[in-house]
Parts: structure tokens; sequence; C-alpha cells
């Protein structure tokens, strides 16, 4: 118990130190008193259960539940994480990982829930569908489960089987998933030459290099610089990495603000720009999002929009408008820390509000229901999520009007190529008396 009271006594110094700089109604003594007391409580309690507790137990695992328990009751992006959980999450942005492919949030009612299962995966392929409650895995409880457990669960070695029970959002009755683990490959950009001369590129998550990946597609469909249109779809892309998405936003501005973001008590972090060296050439461009598209592709989806550079269709986007930062610790763990909020050009705060597209169109790409789409889950739904603050720190009111234009039976992809289509229709007859009111 000396090495923990050691511990515990740097912990004391380091933590009252940095209070002190940041609280400026109380006084450094009273500070530390304040924390000293709950930290003799925490020692004697340590004390008790290794001294009493009626099995032996291992003062290092409730040592990592206590830190676990620092971050639970924090934002759902904020994790403390063991290293061997530290091991299994330097996957994300890797592009491949052993599992089922699932993407997996906490709801506002502290349920696991699903954000997005990956296309073409094991969960797909079973039915399971965005919104989906996780009930258990593997014969546990998911009550009894923090997040790095469960995805350590879901994760693992390539054949071996995993047991789900899950729910559907709209159903009572549960369901049975048993499927084998398999690598799930993120390919992270995917392209297509559709008639017309019009362009179809995906981009399913920001990992290393996905600013190449684009702009390869692009050169490859405006090859004899015949494109006439593009659709970028950000759909169910859960993000990823934040240079990435200034990257990729830069090749389609010249100039002004891809985002900003805010730290603590408001200061601006970092304030990210556009240039025009490498910028693409210019084509109409049409970008797909919905209650999937969080993150790294909300920040490309918001400054394409206020540097009205695309149109956006589809519907809400998911609203996680924070930015984490990963720490190395000595131990071989991690902290996953929520740093920032970032803003779009226009300083439009994301958070648990998301971009709101310019044609709103409920169907999806893929043959869901519109109901479906309806009851996906979005940051304002997750435990503990942060509040909206607008650019000038005070909380953002939820906004956003819907107005399905009677796409009920219209899919995105086809509303917007059928946009693109007529693009030059539209353009043409006006561009003279365009022309003379800017003369």
């Amino acid at each position: 118990m000396k090495k923990i009271y050691v511990c515990l006594c740097f912990i004391f110094v380091f933590f009252t130190s940095a209070q002190a700089t940041t609280e400026q109604s109380s006084t450094a003594p009273e500070i530390q008193d304040r924390v000293y007391k709950k930290l003799q409580v925490f020692s004697r309690i340590l004390q008790y259960i290794e001294s009493n507790y009626i099995e032996d137990v291992k003062i290092e695992s409730l040592l990592d539940d206590a830190m676990k328990g620092l971050t639970s009751g924090l934002d759902p992006h904020t994790a403390y994480l063991p290293p061997e959980y530290y091991r299994e999450m330097k996957v994300d942005t890797s592009g491949h990982f052993d599992g089922v492919g699932i993407e997996i949030g906490v709801s506002e009612s502290r349920d696991f829930v699903v954000i997005t299962p990956t296309k073409g995966g094991p969960a797909e392929q079973a039915g399971v569908e965005m919104g989906d409650k996780i009930l258990s895995v593997a014969g546990q409880s998911t009550k009894d489960l923090n997040l790095v457990e469960l995805v350590k669960l879901i994760r693992g070695k390539k054949g071996s089987e995993v047991k789900m029970i899950l729910q559907h959002a709209n159903e009572d009755k549960p369901y049975e998933v048993k499927k084998k683990k398999k690598t799930i490959k993120i390919k992270s950009v995917q392209f297509e030459k559709l008639e017309h001369d019009l362009g179809y590129i995906q981009i399913k998550s920001f990992q290393e290099k996905t600013d190449r990946e684009v702009r390869k597609a692009f050169l490859q469909l405006d090859k004899k610089e015949n494109l006439k249109g593009l659709v970028l779809d950000l759909r169910n892309n859960p993000g990823g990495l934040l240079s990435q998405a200034q990257l990729v936003s830069d090749l389609f501005l010249e100039s002004g603000v891809i985002v900003s973001t805010k730290g603590k008590n408001g200061a601006f972090v970092e304030t990210l720009h556009a240039k025009k060296e490498g910028t693409l050439r210019f084509v109409p461009i049409i970008v797909l999002i919905n209650g999937g598209t969080a993150s790294a592709a909300e920040i490309v989806a918001g400054a394409l929009q206020d540097h009205k550079r695309a149109v956006l269709l589809g519907t809400p986007s998911f609203g996680k408008g924070s930015v984490q930062t990963i720490i190395d610790l000595e131990d071989g763990s991690g902290l996953k820390l929520t740093v920032a909020r970032y803003y779009t050009p226009k300083g439009r705060a994301i958070q648990a509000v998301g971009d709101f597209p310019d044609v709103y169109v409920s169907n999806r790409a893929i043959a869901v229901e519109s109901e479906n789409e309806a009851r996906a889950l979005r940051e304002k739904d997750l435990k503990g999520r942060l509040k909206t603050l607008s650019e000038s720190g005070k909380e953002r009111e939820q906004s956003g009007k819907e107005n399905d234009a009677n796409a009920k039976n219209d899919l995105q992809l086809e509303r917007a190529l059928e946009y693109l289509r007529t693009w030059d229709i539209f353009r043409k007859p006006f561009s003279s008396h365009l022309k003379k009111k800017v003369s």
C-alpha cells in the first residue's frame, strides 16, 4: 500500500496544481484540501478491500477499474484504455481488423447500439441494422460490460465464432446472430464512372492516404477532362483522421477555412485552411449524407456546404462534433480524451446537431425503409454527450426542418444523379443574365 500512497500523493500534487490554474473562484489551499480528503477516502477504500474482502483481489485490477471510472462519467468518446484494449484500438485507422463489422455506440438510456454495420461484413449479412440494441455477447449481458470490453468480445481471432443477442429498434422480440469473425478490410475509397459523364466516389472512412486515393479516383474519372458532375458519397462513414478530412476538403477548395477547433474555455486550438495548389478541376458536386455520416465525414460535408462548393443531399448527419487525442501512457495503456469541439467555416457547431442537407431525401442507397433512417442513432442520443455550443460558446438550439420531398420510393443516389444530369439544362438559360449582373 506504500507504493499506492506515494502514487496518490503524486496525483494529488499534480491535480491540485493544474486545478489551481483553472479555478479562479477558489484559492489553491481550498482546492488542495478538497482533493486531499477525497484521495484519503480512496486510499482507505483500497486498504479495506485488500485487507478484508472475502476473496483475493489484485490491486492493479482495482486501480484499472478506478481509472476507467474516472472517464466513465465524461462524454462517450473519452475512455481509459488498458494495454490489451489499447492494442485493439490502434487498428481503427489501419484499414483492417478481425471481427463481425459493426460500429458501436452508447445510447442515452445506456444501451449499446449499432451505429452502422460494415457493408458486406458478417453482421450486415446476418441482418444487423443501424440502431439495433446489443443485449448480450458470448453469453455475457452487455449491462455488465463497458464499451472497450464489449469491443474486445466482438473482435478477436479470425475464424472464431461469436454469438450475439440483439433487438431491432422497432421490434420487441430479440434475435440471435452467430457468425465467425473474419478480417474486415475497409477499403477507404471506391469509385465508378457512370452514364452521362458523371462520376461516383464513395469514402467509407478517413484512413491514412485517403486523400491520395480520392485524388487518384477523381483523375481517373476525369481522364479526358470530360467529367460533368460528381457524387461524393459519405453515407455511413464513421469518420477517422482529422488530418485526412482536411486534406480531402482541400482537394475541392482553393482557399478559406476548412475547419476550426476550440478547446477548454473556448480557446481556439487550431484553424485549418485550404490552399489553391493541388485543387482538382471544378465540376458540380453533390455530397450524400445520412445518420451514419459522422466526425471527419461531417467536417468535409460542412466545409463544402459552407463554401457553396457542393450541395448536400440525404438526411441529417450523426452530429459528432468533438475532437479526441490519444495519449500513450507509461504501462502501455492509453487515454482517449476529448479536447475540443470543431466548427464549420461559417462557425456552425456540429456537436449533437449534425450537418443538415440542402435537399432532404429520406431513402438510403441500399434498400432500407425510411423508418430505419428515422430511428438511426445519432450523437444527440448518446449518454453523456457534449452540449451543442455555438462559436460564441453559448448552447445552440437543435434545429433543422426535415422536408421530405415525396422521395418515399426514390433512392438518394438516383436523385443526386437526376440533379447532376439536369445541372446544365437549368444553368444555361440564365448564364447570360448572370454575366450581365456581375458586369
